[in-house]
């Protein structure tokens, strides 16, 4: 029986998309719940799914192609067999050995999830425990696995040298090569330039010290991670709340401009930046005024592993009243970041330096942050901008307030 394969349904944010990667080609067999295509749109990557098994017939839609929101990309037949080349048969010892791995990629059945986790982590399949329906190996299993394989001791070694990137073009080459935007990072430009354009954007700096904000987190990262199974406590979580005291102090930061309206919202959905292999995106901690530390370093933690196995959903990286950016994770001393529309601020933080600085008529070393507030200035005066950063300084510089709500 033939079986149509459909672009998935898109919300309504998304208009089209492109077919990224076919992952099995006409002829070959295909199981039910197996990754067959990506689709690709400008905010993430969707999986097709088999309905059912069978053998992939047809491809009506090729990788680059646009397609629409549940349009035909191919055929699969639940009634056919997997055709295969014709070879004159293998001694019996050979056929033997060639049969037996065969067999024991067969044994374990995979979602497509878990088996992207399995290949990166570098897992056998079959080592893994399946607790779903038939022994499935779900993607809870995979990271689960991978979670223990990267706790194993590892066997003693000469410690290898950096892993140094391997150049494009070698030295003296003159060739060039031309790839096309992805639409993620199609669509990053588009809205860099929009916000540019669109909008009269001013930057203001400060630095804050984190001396009071490392030594609590030294003092009690150990048995944060204890007593919230497992949760690290990072710097992050200390900004995401001190923005959203700052938010709730000044409100046009958190606001947006809506044709001739202002709006103002009532709540603080924060957009953490993450860096992932497809360009930078911004998934949405919903109500940070409600989450402690904790469930903020846990929401980031998830989505920084969604983000880098491409799982992040649409719902996640929409809406966000206000943005924070970690430039400082990739040694970024100061920059300006640029405004998320229609937005009306982004914070910027940097790296972390130890600097001689004057504290008390006393020169003394302390761990120096510089802070940056992009800000739309048609919305957002420079004397809210400026009292906003100070905020967060002061808030930073004696996380007590933080808990006392002072």
């Amino acid at each position: 029986m033939a079986i149509e394969i459909k672009a998935p349904t898109f919300p309504e944010s998304v208009a089209d998309g492109t077919v990224a990667t076919w992952h099995k080609q006409p002829g070959e067999a295909v199981k039910r719940d197996e990754l067959i295509v990506d689709i690709e749109t400008d905010k993430v990557v969707m999986e097709v799914l088999a309905e059912a098994d069978g053998v992939l017939v047809e491809i009506l839609k090729n990788a680059g192609d646009t397609v629409l929101s549940g349009e035909l990309l191919g055929k699969l037949d639940s009634s056919a067999t997997a055709s295969a080349p014709v070879a004159a048969a293998p001694a019996p010892a050979v056929a033997a050995q060639a049969a037996a791995p065969a067999a024991a990629a067969q044994d374990a059945i995979l979602s497509p999830a878990a088996r992207k986790i399995a290949e990166e982590s570098g897992l056998n399949p079959n080592s893994i425990a399946g607790t779903g329906k038939g022994g499935r190996v779900t993607k809870e299993d995979a990271v689960a696995a991978a979670a223990a394989k990267a706790a194993a001791p590892a066997p003693a070694a000469k410690p290898a040298a950096p892993a140094v990137e391997a150049p494009m073009f070698a030295a003296g080459d003159r060739a060039e090569k031309r790839v096309p935007m992805t639409r993620l990072r199609a669509k990053i430009a588009e809205r860099l330039v929009e916000a540019q354009s669109s909008m009269a954007m001013l930057t203001t700096f400060n630095e804050v010290d984190m001396h009071e904000v490392m030594a609590l987190r030294s003092k009690y990262k150990d048995l944060f991670e204890k007593t919230h199974n497992g949760v690290r406590l990072g710097f992050m979580s200390f900004f995401v709340k001190a923005a959203v005291e700052a938010l709730k102090r000044f409100p046009a930061v958190n606001a947006s401009i809506d044709g001739n309206d202002i709006v103002y919202h009532g709540y603080q959905d924060i957009g953490v930046a993450v860096s992932s292999d497809r360009g930078l995106v911004v998934p949405v901690l919903r109500n940070a005024e409600l989450m402690s530390l904790a469930e903020v370093e846990n929401g980031i933690a998830t989505f920084g592993k969604k983000a880098k196995e491409g799982k992040l959903s649409i719902e996640e990286m929409t809406g966000g009243t206000f943005t924070i950016t970690n430039g400082g994770t990739f040694g970024s001393m100061m920059s300006t970041p640029i405004v998320n529309p229609p937005q009306a601020a982004i914070l910027g933080m940097h790296n972390i330096i130890q600097r001689p600085v004057a504290i008390n008529g006393q020169v003394v070393i302390r761990p120096m942050m510089y802070l940056a507030l992009s800000y739309d200035h048609r919305l957002i005066d420079g004397k809210e901008a400026v009292s906003f950063l100070v905020t967060i300084k002061n808030l930073l510089e004696d996380p007590a307030r933080l808990l006392l709500d002072i």
